[in-house]
């Protein structure tokens, strides 16, 4: 069975080339391997296989069948590529280079990837090393990376991350900078 690795750049209206190109390097560089991209607003690819947008129950389809995943870091699509099973490599956009408007991405992708929810990258070295370890655990196993238990672990634990980050985090920050008036 040929592997499969399905990449998600998002349907934001930034171009996420950089992520595209990096694709493209991993096709050229791994011609065993099938790759099929979603690329938005982006650039076609030159090499995998593109779609500028994907129905929903198509973009589950491609989930469910890969045998690894590379994403943007929205946590919509993390959740989505955890509940197929997998931990995704993330790129997260980045806005220094025109990805996106500031750097939730970043920031999000920092947290669930400490957390063990997804595998965080920024460079092309370590996404090839990332997508290269996510490529052979699916060969070992021949399966998904993670259980049912285990999505739901992660799913409950991105969830508390979240809290912590949107709600109890700024609402400490301003009691602590009304305490100090």
């Amino acid at each position: 069975m040929t592997a499969i690795v399905v990449a998600l750049t998002g349907t934001d209206h930034h171009p996420f080339d950089r992520m595209v190109r990096w694709i493209d390097d991993a096709a050229v560089r791994l011609p065993g391997v099938q790759f099929v991209i979603q690329h938005g607003a982006s650039m076609p690819p030159l090499v995998a296989t593109g779609y500028a947008h994907l129905a929903h129950d198509r973009l589950v389809a491609l989930l469910v069948g890969a045998s690894a995943v590379v994403c943007h870091g929205g946590p919509g699509i993390i959740m989505e590529a955890r509940e197929a099973g997998h931990i995704p490599v993330c790129v997260p956009r980045d806005p220094e280079l025109s990805e996106h408007v500031d750097g939730h991405q970043q920031r999000f992708a920092a947290i669930v990837g400490r957390a063990g929810v997804v595998r965080t990258v920024t460079g092309l070295e370590s996404f090839h090393t990332e997508l290269d370890g996510a490529l052979e655990r699916a060969a070992a196993s021949g399966t998904a990376e993670t259980t049912r238990g285990q999505r739901d672990a992660a799913r409950a634990l991105a969830a508390a991350e979240l809290d912590e980050l949107l709600l109890v985090r700024p609402y400490r920050l301003a009691r602590l900078h009304r305490a100090r008036r």
